[in-house]
C-alpha cells in the first residue's frame, strides 16, 4: 500500500511490488475502485499502473490502519457510523473488499487501510 502511495506522490505511472495472494486481492480491489488501471502478475511480480485523471493521480491519500503489533478491526456499526468520503480496504471472513461492499454483506473485518 505504502508503494502504491509513494509512486503517485512521485508521479509514477507503472511499479513493480513482489506478489503474494494478499498483496494480489488488496491490488484486484484497489483496481475495481479506479485507484489502479493495471494489474498484470507475473511469476512472484505483479506490475501495476496507477489511475491517472486530468494528468493527477485518483489516489489522493491513505493510511496504514492494522499493523503487525495492533491490529484493528471493525464491526458493522463501526462502519455505518463512518460513512463519508473515505472508506477502508478489509479483510473478512469473504475475502478482501471495501467498507462498502462490507456494508452491503452486512459483515465487518480488519481494517488494512482507510483511502481518502
Amino acid at each position: 500500500m505504502i508503494r502504491v502511495k509513494n509512486a503517485a506522490m512521485a508521479g509514477a505511472k507503472d511499479f513493480s511490488v513482489p506478489s503474494t495472494k494478499l498483496v494480489y486481492e488488496v491490488a484486484k480491489v484497489l483496481k475495481k475502485n479506479g485507484i489502479l488501471s493495471e494489474v498484470k502478475k507475473k511469476e512472484n511480480i505483479l506490475d501495476l499502473r496507477i489511475a491517472y485523471h486530468k494528468k493527477e493521480p485518483v489516489l489522493v491519500n491513505m493510511k496504514l490502519v492494522s499493523k503487525p503489533g495492533l491490529r484493528v478491526y471493525k464491526n458493522v456499526d463501526e462502519l455505518q457510523k463512518h460513512k463519508g468520503v473515505s472508506y477502508f480496504i478489509l479483510t473478512t471472513s469473504q475475502g478482501i473488499m471495501t467498507s462498502k461492499d462490507a456494508l452491503k454483506e452486512g459483515i465487518g473485518g480488519e481494517a488494512i487501510v482507510e483511502i481518502w
